[in-house]
């Protein structure tokens, strides 16, 4: 059996997105940008918001038109080339997986700074709970969602706890102390960058494809919400975070157990609200963890069928429906990454990486035939054009490891099909 279930509705999509956006970008990443670009960071959130809204609703027509698993990786492969298809397929895998053991890193962090634990526990627990996520995965889509309904409703809590109980806590100053631009357009195009990949969760309700009812109208209808609340709560919480304890306070909260809002939090002045914080963050990265392993395992699924990874990867157990030796492989890669133990890091690599398979997704929505296209093209062109000038800032050796693992996958593609010819 190779084949998915379909499962899920609109709401069930849109928590999914949530699940797979609310996480890591809102808890830990705004630090690690604020570090950046100082307060503009409130203005990077935004405008990477707005980038990752246009690469959304060219998701959302190819995933409406070619409703499979696998994202970017398979419309590459339907409308540009089987090349260009690879080339999404390792990006995605790049990607996300650095995104996910980020996610799985700043669990560790923000339960080790509500214990009060030491730094040497946090890659030890990001490590458990890659293992127990991917066990949760592996039991079902149908599971998966309920836990994502449950861990997305603790995290969109405590998000507006924070946002409510912070508003009295804001000082002007803080929007302009060390400069309002601290790291000048290079460093605001750089944040921007580092955000960007914050947002691209909505990604994974496109990789679900085989898996939801309708996809021709469920897909667009709850990538299409799902940015609009995003964008909206992740600016606030930038502008609430940056108002009450300043960029740099935020910033440096991101180097060791890195728990940015959970300092914020404690600059109220009430121990209470820091530990709702700290509860939704890592109700959140679990979330995400959760949401990431579901669609990098598609993804891999997609790359078995075609034989751009070993074909065994693309068996799904038909008891539960679910990809289960392509989820191994994800959570085991995951948890090799995440002994890296920086978040800093993982993030950087995951945004070079991420802006890649996103020009490669506007460059298919830009193929589409007039009745597949659900949008204007100039929206494609503004997603491409955006992706290809962000990622010249990101650093130069994100660029380097992204080459080295695109250089693999296609070795390793080239040694599965000269095996399976002979």
């Amino acid at each position: 059996m190779t084949q998915l279930r379909r499962e899920l509705g609109i709401p069930s999509a849109i928590l999914l997105g949530l699940g797979s956006i609310v996480g890591t970008g809102v808890f830990v990443s705004i630090g690690i940008a604020a570090g950046v670009t100082g307060p503009s960071v409130i203005v990077a959130v935004a405008a990477a918001g707005l980038v990752a809204a246009a690469n959304g609703l060219s998701s959302a027509q190819l995933a409406a038109a070619h409703p499979v698993s696998g994202g970017t990786y398979e419309y590459g492969n339907r409308l540009l080339s089987p090349g260009w298809g690879l080339t999404a397929g390792w990006m995605f895998l790049a990607a996300k997986s650095a995104s996910a053991a980020t996610a799985a890193l700043g669990f560790a962090g923000y339960v080790v700074v509500a214990i009060d634990g030491p730094e040497s526990a946090v890659v030890p627990l990001a490590l458990l709970a890659v293992l127990a996520i991917g066990g949760v995965v592996i039991s079902g889509i149908r599971r998966s969602a309920m836990v994502n309904t449950v861990v997305v409703g603790t995290a969109l809590g405590a998000l507006l706890l924070f946002l409510a109980a912070g508003l009295g806590s804001v000082r002007s100053a803080n929007f302009t102390a060390g400069g309002f631009f601290g790291g000048g357009t290079t460093g605001w195009l750089e944040a921007t960058a580092l955000m960007f990949v914050a947002y691209t969760g909505y990604g994974r309700i496109a990789t679900l494809g085989e898996e939801v009812h309708r996809p021709a109208r469920t897909i667009p209808i709850a990538i299409i919400a799902t940015m609009a609340i995003t964008i909206a709560l992740y600016t606030a919480v930038a502008a609430v975070g940056v108002g009450t304890v300043g960029a740099a306070e935020i910033a440096a909260a991101t180097e060791g157990p890195a728990a940015p809002l959970a300092t914020v939090a404690i600059g109220y002045g009430a121990p209470g609200i820091a530990r709702v914080v700290e509860i939704g963050a890592v109700a959140a990265m679990l979330g995400v963890l959760l949401n990431l392993i579901l669609g990098l395992s598609r993804v891999v699924l997609a790359m078995g069928r075609r034989a751009d990874l070993p074909t065994g990867l693309a068996a799904v157990d038909e008891v539960r429906s679910t990809p289960r030796p392509a989820t191994v492989t994800v959570v085991l890669t995951i948890a090799l990454i995440a002994v890296i133990g920086d978040v800093r890091t993982t993030w950087t690599f995951s945004a070079m990486t991420v802006l890649v398979y996103y020009a490669i997704t506007n460059l298919a929505a830009l193929r589409l035939p007039p009745e597949h296209r659900r949008f204007p093209r100039w929206i494609a062109w503004a997603g491409l054009l955006a992706c290809l000038s962000l990622a010249v800032f990101v650093d130069v050796r994100a660029w380097i490891a992204a080459a080295a693992i695109l250089a693999g996958g296609w070795g390793l593609r080239a040694l599965v099909r000269r095996a399976g010819a002979t």
